[in-house]
């Protein structure tokens, strides 16, 4: 049995992506914080598609043995696709940024995201058909005012993984390295970013997806061949596209 892994799976965009990957009849492993939410999210999945096998693993990713440990409890599946979903966001300025929330997110979006990256490539570059999606944004493409630091974890995301695509080319693996990157979607995003108990994207937000409707955006981007998945952030449309940032190729 093959399986897709999931983390940041218990609420928004992890969530649907969870659903819409069930559809298509694919085994889950889902990884997030919530206990709760996993459980709500795993009979969901039951009830319309009892013949997939799902798996929740209740972890905090900000804690950096802790991804580790996900991974290495995982030995025992074979998996096909890994999703690194899991991230938050914050709004504020460098100078009144709350710096342990900083902290949280530097390790739950850069470093966390690098050693599953690093752990999946290892032991599966070489198997056909399996490909790393990692979630960044539209902020990891343009600077967001009062939002720099999180927008700079977001372009590692994304220089990291178009970097990777590029070697994994290089090298012949048949592995695909991919980014999602959205723009605005309705989520539980804005009120962690904010701090704040209730967010209201209907008459705040100009503009903004679902949760559901990213979730078809990433089969989309899963079932291509493009490196990067991007909302643009003008129009709100989907573009698939190969990647974005300049790369030289390092020769000795």
């Amino acid at each position: 049995m093959k399986y897709t892994v999931v983390t940041g799976a218990s609420s928004g965009i992890g969530y649907e992506t969870a659903l819409a990957f069930a559809a298509r009849g694919k085994n889950l492993i889902l990884a997030a914080r919530r206990q709760e939410q996993l459980e709500e999210l795993k009979s969901e999945i039951a009830r319309i598609h009892p013949d997939v096998d799902v798996v929740i693993v209740t972890t905090d990713l900000s804690v950096a043995e802790n991804a580790y440990k996900l991974y290495e409890t995982l030995q025992g599946f074979h998996i096909e696709t890994w999703i690194n979903n899991a991230g938050f966001g914050n709004f504020a300025s460098v100078a009144k940024q709350d710096l342990n929330k900083i902290t949280a997110m530097l390790h739950l979006n850069i470093e966390a995201l690098t050693l599953l990256s690093s752990l999946f490539v290892r032991d599966y570059s070489n198997v056909e058909g399996t490909q790393l999606i990692n979630v960044s944004s539209g902020g990891g493409y343009t600077i967001v005012g009062n939002a720099i630091t999180y927008c700079a974890t977001k372009f590692y995301v994304s220089a990291f993984t178009e970097g990777l695509s590029h070697e994994l080319k290089s090298q012949g693996a048949p592995m695909q390295a991919k980014v999602l990157a959205p723009a605005a979607t309705e989520t539980e995003f804005a009120k962690r970013s904010f701090d704040v108990a209730e967010f209201e994207y209907h008459g705040t937000v100009p503009k903004f997806h679902t949760a559901k409707e990213m979730a078809h955006f990433m089969l989309d981007l899963y079932d291509s061949n493009s490196v990067v998945g991007i909302v643009n952030g003008l129009t709100y449309e989907f573009e698939l596209r190969d990647t974005i940032y300049n790369y030289i190729e390092h020769t000795r």
